[in-house]
């Protein structure tokens, strides 16, 4: 009996003194924190140092260690639950708090089980695996709602608000998971979301299924323990862009390609065609796939003869198919989107980047996956101990090899003289996730050297992966201790909100002025102008018309097809910037009759200033510029 008694102080003590904080003024960052606090040290001397102490283990540093490492992950994931509660769901916090002690106990329980029983050098497969796939998926869920949109979601929000079937930067199949989250859970941050979760499923299913067919159930676990966990996954799978669908059809196609290579089933060629078509709508570079198949269709004896049946021509027509909407629209528009993703890029000055592929690869995968595929790849047979490699076997392992490698190839290439973009590797990576997954599922009799190495690095490497994914959303949600924000919120996106309420009032007193709405002009390629039209809607504010700096001859992407700088004469425009230069210049003052003085406008969070931002009026624009 005392020792239930003794489990139920300690979260009885933390909703107490939480509340209390409140009551007396103190902040929802502070409150959350120090009631933690509290609750976690009563714990350990309650119910844990008895058990430390009569174990003998009083001195182990390690345990603590990792008993401080539970409790960071559950302030993390209690952090999530309060902030969406309180933010987005509109609970008092005094209320609030109550499920989110419940979610702090279900992190700590299994971890101090864990963190007790662990030992040294010891494999996240299956030990810890479960343990971090749930709480990856967990802190994905409770944050979806509550981290404002970077400026790329909001901007995709837009596509779905002029629903097509193609656009200039990008296929559609962002605009349309996005037109379908929103319109079941309204336009919110978690419904515009919601479909990189559905995505990152998908590429959970499929990873386990390769995985599974090519080096059995353990690695089949850890190759899903790695598609929650690693960066470019983990942030895939709740940042709503392309990658999120492309990524889901690219782990759908080499699973297919796997069957079809390997297993010789004829009817896999369709779900080829399915998850090509699908990718293709989602982002162009799936396209690396198809060299990736004729090179395994060549070299394979085997797998020659699909030369000579009609399965692989079916799906190539499959893939067209679906496609054809976006081949479609580029049609209808000068090829536009193809000509912006292929000849433009082309076009660009010359630039040496493969150290930018290199890092990127770091950042994506970590060093620690990167060591991994390098340390596997150099074995030339199937790496599956104690099975037999037979045929199937080494034409799956070929299919594998050559789906990490020759994108890798063209991407290293194109980087010689070009540069590149830090997602552009990510979604080839997935073929990297069962290679990667049999070090960690190994026994340590059956490895050595570097691959010894990098299964013992495995378990740190993912903790700590998801420490600084909680320790990141908890800042952009609720901060984290003497830690402010940057100027930069395009990058660290937190004001948005505030922003979007502060420029809709401004935005009533100009109407109030001159009796029209202005067009609200955000002074950079899209970043304002989405945010500020998101949040506006969100907040179910009156509807606002938005463009960007196109209208004064900068770039503005879909905003030159949406709103025509042309159709815009004679408007009001309220010009917003982040930086004060932006609304400075003759450009600007050439297109409008007069321009108001420029606004500095302080953006608040938790009652302290985190960034500034700028406006100014414009009145009567002309698309064409004046001299003198």
């Amino acid at each position: 009996m005392n020792r239930y008694i003794a489990t139920a102080i300690a979260p009885l003590i933390d909703v107490l003194f939480f509340d209390l904080s409140i009551a007396a003024g103190a902040s929802l960052q502070a409150s959350h924190m120090a009631a933690f606090a509290i609750a976690i040290i009563l714990n350990y001397l309650l119910k844990l140092r008895s058990t430390v102490v009569v174990a003998g283990r009083s001195r182990d540093f390690a345990l603590l260690v990792r008993l401080l490492i539970v409790a960071l992950l559950a302030l993390f994931l209690r952090g999530g639950v309060l902030g969406l509660l309180t933010q987005s769901w509109g609970w008092p916090a005094q209320l609030a708090i109550v499920p989110a002690v419940a979610a702090g106990l279900a992190v700590t329980m299994p971890g101090v089980s864990h963190a007790v029983t662990w030992t040294r050098g010891g494999s996240p497969v299956p030990a810890l695996a479960m343990y971090l796939i749930a709480y990856a998926f967990a802190l994905r869920l409770v944050y979806l709602g509550s981290a404002e949109l970077l400026p790329e979601e909001a901007y995709y929000w837009n596509y779905s608000r002029h629903l097509d079937i193609g656009y200039l930067d990008h296929p559609p199949m962002v605009a349309w998971l996005i037109k379908l989250g929103t319109a079941i859970f309204g336009p919110s941050e978690f419904g515009v979301r919601i479909g990189a979760v559905a995505c990152t499923v998908l590429t959970s299913i499929f990873t386990y299924r390769l995985s599974r067919n090519l080096f059995g159930q353990a690695s089949a676990l850890g190759a899903v323990l790695l598609a929650q966990s690693l960066p470019f996954f983990f942030l895939s799978g709740m940042l709503m862009t392309p990658d999120s669908p492309l990524t889901a059809a690219w782990a759908a196609c080499l699973y297919f390609l796997e069957r079809a290579l390997a297993a010789e089933q004829p009817k896999a060629w369709r779900g080829v065609g399915v998850s090509v078509g699908l990718g293709l709508i989602s982002k162009y570079s799936i396209g690396l796939l198809a060299p990736v198949t004729l090179l395994c269709l060549l070299r394979s004896p085997e797998s020659r003869r699909w030369w000579r049946r009609p399965q692989p021509y079916g799906a190539v027509l499959l893939a067209l198919a679906i496609f054809s909407p976006v081949i479609i629209w580029n049609a209808q528009h000068e090829w536009a989107s193809f000509t912006f993703q292929t000849s433009r890029r082309l076009a660009e000055a010359p630039r040496f980047a493969l150290h930018r592929l290199i890092v990127s690869a770091l950042i994506l995968i970590t060093p620690t996956g990167l060591l991994a595929v390098a340390a596997a790849s150099w074995r030339g047979t199937p790496p599956r101990s104690g099975e037999d490699a037979g045929l199937a076997a080494a034409r799956g392992w070929l299919l594998i090899r050559a789906a990490i490698f020759v994108p890798l190839a063209v991407f290293a290439v194109f980087s010689l003289r070009h540069d590149v973009k830090l997602d552009w590797t990510g979604a080839p990576w997935t073929a990297a996730l069962p290679v990667m997954a049999v070090g960690m599922a190994a026994g340590p009799e059956d490895l050595a050297g570097i691959r010894a190495w990098v299964r013992a690095a495995w378990a740190p490497t993912l903790v700590t992966l998801m420490l600084i994914y909680g320790a990141g959303l908890h800042y952009l949600v609720l901060g984290l201790p003497g830690i402010g924000y940057g100027k930069h919120i395009e990058l660290v996106p937190v004001g948005w909100r505030e922003m979007s309420r502060q420029i809709t009032e401004v935005t009533a007193a100009i109407r109030r002025e001159t009796g029209a709405a202005p067009l609200i002009v955000g002074m950079d390629r899209y970043a304002v102008a989405s945010e500020l039209a998101f949040y506006a809607a969100a907040q179910r504010a009156p509807a606002v018309n938005l463009s960007s700096q196109h209208l004064f001859g900068g770039l503005g992407l879909m905003y030159e097809r949406w709103i025509p700088a042309e159709s815009q004469d004679g408007r009001t425009l309220l010009l917003v910037a982040l930086d004060r230069s932006d609304l400075e210049g003759k450009e600007i003052a050439s297109h409008v009759e007069r321009l108001g003085p420029i606004t500095e406008a302080a953006l608040t969070k938790d009652g302290r200033i985190v960034r500034h931002y700028y406006y100014r009026v414009g009145y009567r624009y002309s698309h064409a510029a004046t001299t003198g």
